[in-house]
């Protein structure tokens, strides 16, 4: 993937990290994201 500055790039990087922090499934976390195994560490 090219990109032709940094404010497309940190663009990607922001999606990437509200995907891998709040929908991808982990199997460290037992098949929750990050925030769902957080979440229920809080409770």
């Amino acid at each position: 993937m090219n990109y032709k500055n940094d404010v497309g790039l940190d663009k990607k990087l922001a999606e990437w990290e509200q995907f891998y922090n709040f929908a991808r499934p982990h199997s460290a976390h037992d098949g929750k994201s990050p925030d769902e195994s957080l979440r229920k560490k809080l409770l």
